[in-house]
């Protein structure tokens, strides 16, 4: 093919963007397409063909992209930088994503109660606290989620499996996020600051429980004296007082000696 024809063919499908023209269509489900090879690429979610494959880890794939992104993961290469921040992503896309933090914009909103979004996804996770779909539901014990990501979590709780391991320690975990906490005992890095007294701490939990020294919030209640308390471990170590009092124990069978066994064991009764 020469240049000019070359010219004439790049042409005649920028134009199609502009006209709306799409014709190549799919004769099983009619979707239509600007371009042949998106056609052909389309054809593949009916056909099931994943030409391309992975040769770490031997997974198929139906494009080509799909294999790039995906042998990133195994380089770790990270491309996309943000220029503001230096922080790196391995699609463009989760870049301008990320962008949105920077800029304040939120363009996906909540129809139901107008939270706002960055992202698409985000947006569709969260319609679903509104609605309580949960589409993706484990197979060994019929629990549902919200979100893919927490079944994946879940399944760990039967497989035992332990995939996110520590470069440092070697300790290993069974969630991502549980190895990103961790990290931070190796690093000594704190994002969590109280903004009463600039206290910092390397995950939300200890904020939380932190910032009830300023409010006074005492949520955990002994139901044998009615004494209340910041934290669990408080009122664990708190009710080893009771266990310990000498005290008289009721007849057995009696209305006193079902309150007493309540007692002792933290139930309300």
């Amino acid at each position: 093919m020469s240049v000019m024809s070359e010219v004439i063919c790049y042409l005649k499908k920028h134009m199609r963007t502009h006209s709306g023209e799409r014709p190549f269509k799919c004769e099983l489900c009619r979707k239509s397409f600007t371009e042949c090879c998106n056609l052909k690429t389309h054809m593949r979610t009916h056909s099931g063909e994943k030409p391309y494959k992975c040769q770490l880890c031997q997974t198929t794939f139906p494009l080509n992209s799909t294999l790039k992104r995906r042998m990133r993961t195994h380089s770790r290469e990270k491309p996309h930088a943000c220029q503001l921040c230096q922080k790196s992503f391995a699609r463009s896309g989760n870049l301008k994503t990320h962008m949105r933090t920077h800029s304040g914009d939120r363009p996906y909103r909540c129809q139901l109660c107008h939270k706002s979004f960055t992202a698409c996804i985000s947006l569709k996770i969260h319609t679903r606290t509104h609605t309580e779909e949960k589409p993706y539901k484990c197979q060994l014990c019929h629990k549902t989620f919200a979100q893919s990501g927490h079944l994946k979590s879940h399944m760990t709780a039967h497989t035992g499996e332990k995939p996110h391991k520590c470069e440092l320690c070697h300790k290993s975990f069974a969630q991502g996020s549980y190895l990103k906490r961790h990290t931070r005992t190796h690093t000594a890095e704190k994002l969590y600051a109280c903004q009463l007294c600039q206290k910092s701490f390397t995950n939300c939990r200890g904020l939380k429980l932190h910032i009830r020294t300023h409010t006074g919030e005492k949520p955990y209640i002994c139901v044998g004296c009615n004494k209340r308390f910041p934290l669990i471990g408080n009122l664990r170590i708190h009710k080893r007082t009771h266990a310990t009092e000498k005290c008289k124990k009721p007849s057995a069978g009696s209305s006193s000696s079902a309150k007493h066994i309540q007692l002792q064991r933290g139930i309300q009764p």
